[in-house]
């Protein structure tokens, strides 16, 4: 053994110890950042989600914007009296008086084109009726004489 080998091994630990000494350092730094990183992770998702409900309601307000735009638009379209005569004329088959109005027929018997039809989807029985907003308030008044009452079994 040659008389260098005890400093070496005498000065490798001393750089390992200050090694392990910046280590534990940084592992005390790494660990507060860590630490800063979950305390900020929940605030900054909050703020995320945030961001993201007002992009969506902002996004809600344009768009209702432009609806009540076009809706106005339209509002102000039926007070011209001629478009309203326009639109009775070829929703209603309305005609001028003197003008001849023709609707074609198809081989079924029912008009093709032009026109509004309504349609319920079932129709009503023989001697049946609509009920009308009084019926329901008359229904309205005898379920509150008569309620149906639970039965709880024990």
């Amino acid at each position: 053994m040659s008389p260098s080998e005890p400093t070496t091994a005498i000065s490798t630990p001393a750089i390992w110890l200050r090694g392990l000494r910046v280590t534990r350092r940084a592992m005390v730094l790494g660990l507060v950042l860590v630490v800063l990183a979950l305390s900020y992770g929940g605030s900054l998702q909050i703020y995320l989600g945030q961001q993201h409900d007002l992009a969506v309601a902002e996004q809600q307000i344009r768009d209702r914007t432009a609806q009540v735009a076009d809706l106005e638009a339209e509002l102000s379209r039926w007070n011209d009296p001629d478009y309203v005569r326009t639109q009775a004329r070829a929703r209603l088959g309305w005609v001028m008086p003197g003008e001849t109005g023709y609707r074609v027929v198809g081989a079924d018997g029912q008009p093709i084109g032009g026109g509004v039809t309504l349609e319920s989807e079932r129709g009503l029985a023989q001697g049946e009726r609509t009920p009308v907003w009084w019926d329901r308030m008359l229904g309205s008044i005898e379920t509150a004489d008569a309620p149906a009452r639970k039965v709880t079994r024990r």
